[in-house]
């Protein structure tokens, strides 16, 4: 009886036992099965969260797709608000730029063509870089392999071909990715005054590795026509110049090799410190906190980190890590939406005085406080309509450069401003182009 009592004993023991285990087992299958579901129904839509564990991640994006079709605004004059593009479209023609696109042949129509659908359009010259060629872009079709291995690779295929049939054509050669958004006409602002002869190159600048750092391959770079001619011509074929296998990171071996022929990276940042191109998503750049501090990209950067709204220029050029569906969102807030009421002021970098911007009624204080103008001149008051407003302005002040010593008034601005203009003067901060101004045959 004893013998029976000890063995019901330890079955009910190695059943409760067998209880217990099976549902820890179940528990943690359960865990790991939820978590891998929640995992594979994230929204392509939402990539928010995406912050890449190190600085030359390429290819995580691949599975945000966009939408099945490209998107286009049926009334562009109407967005335009009456030729306010006219100073971007003056710079267009003075600094040509030539974009390539680095993609694959799964990219071609879930990323690639709405690059070309937004930003890609203000190039003058854009050509995507693949392992095959297409024809809807067009693609270029690379010797190369595809895959991370061989990003270097196709990076330097695509200045060979750059450099062998579009070298005279452009004065301004950028590079981005298949996931970078770009403000092609802030691009041009920042060259403007550098001359394509000059061997320089520009880009969110990243200091390790490179004695005079290298420039962040996701958020874009730009290469002068010198610094492509030297990359093509001295550091390619040189082994102890640049690296000639397939592998390496494409950013890093790309600043190695221009620092060895004498290609400056220059300076992309603004008048107040604050950086043009970005390796992230806005969110990630103006939202405090949400990049973590133990993150690569706080020991990465070369100059002083920002983040808040101190982190971006009102000229931003780039941002990288941005899906197709965010394209078209940027693309809207950057080129569509207007704040009604509020007009855009012509920034003048380096003025020196702030009379440089004003407003017709500005002008007109002007004139009779420091009495720039005889009082028989100023008899009449100023006309209610405000075109005939400023007639009025130009009619009863003197020279402009009584106005500002470098400056001189121009009538040909939008709304109720009056511009003040210095020679190569900087604009708006965005404008549209035309369809003239788009070249994308190969």
């Amino acid at each position: 009886m004893h013998s029976q009592t000890g063995i019901t004993r330890r079955g009910i023991l190695t059943f409760l036992l067998g209880i217990v285990l099976g549902f820890l087992c179940t528990y943690f299958l359960a865990t790991s099965q939820f978590a891998a579901l929640n995992e594979a129904r994230k929204v392509p839509s939402s990539p928010h969260a995406f912050l890449p564990d190190e600085p030359h991640s390429h290819g995580e994006m691949d599975e945000m797709e966009g939408p099945d079709v490209e998107q286009q605004w049926t009334d562009v004059e109407a967005h335009q608000h009456q030729d306010e593009d006219r100073e971007a479209r003056r710079l267009a023609a003075e600094v040509r730029v030539l974009c390539w696109i680095m993609t694959n042949p799964s990219n071609i129509k879930s990323k690639a063509r709405h690059v070309k659908a937004t930003w890609g359009k203000r190039c003058n010259i854009i050509l995507f870089m693949s392992s095959q060629a297409e024809d809807s872009l067009p693609t270029i079709g690379l010797k190369v392999n595809e895959g991370r291995d061989n990003l270097w690779a196709k990076t330097k295929e695509a200045f060979r071909y750059i450099y062998q049939h579009h070298l005279n054509e452009a004065d301004w050669f950028l590079k981005a990715d298949d996931d970078t958004y770009v403000v092609v006409e802030n691009l041009r602002l920042l060259l403007q005054d550098h001359n394509p002869e000059e061997p320089i190159h520009f880009g969110r600048k990243f200091k390790p590795y490179v004695r005079q750092g290298y420039m962040s391959g996701g958020a874009g770079y730009v290469l002068s026509r010198e610094a492509v001619r030297r990359f093509v011509e001295q550091a390619m074929p040189s082994p102890g110049k640049c690296r000639i296998d397939a592998g390496g990171a494409e950013d890093l071996e790309m600043g190695q090799c221009l620092q060895s022929v004498g290609v400056i990276a220059g300076d992309s940042r603004d008048s107040a410190g604050r950086e043009r191109f970005h390796p992230f998503i806005p969110e990630h750049h103006l939202i405090p906190g949400l990049v973590p501090r133990n993150n690569w990209y706080w020991d990465y950067n070369y100059y002083p980190t920002k983040e808040g709204p101190d982190c971006c220029s009102d000229y931003a050029i780039s941002f990288h890590y941005v899906p197709p569906n965010l394209m078209y969102i940027l693309e809207y807030f950057v080129y569509h939406l207007k704040p009604y009421g509020v007009s855009s002021k012509l920034i003048l970098p380096n003025t020196e005085s702030t009379d440089d911007i004003t407003d017709v009624n500005s002008v007109l204080e002007k004139i009779q406080a420091e009495g720039l103008a005889s009082e028989d001149k100023l008899s009449k008051a100023p006309p209610a309509n405000e075109n005939h407003r400023k007639k009025f302005v130009l009619e009863k002040a003197p020279k402009p450069t009584r106005l500002s010593p470098t400056a001189k008034v121009n009538l040909e601005s939008s709304d109720n401003m009056l511009k003040i203009n210095r020679p190569k003067s900087h604009s708006l901060k965005t404008g549209n182009y035309k369809s003239k101004y788009e070249n994308n045959a190969p």
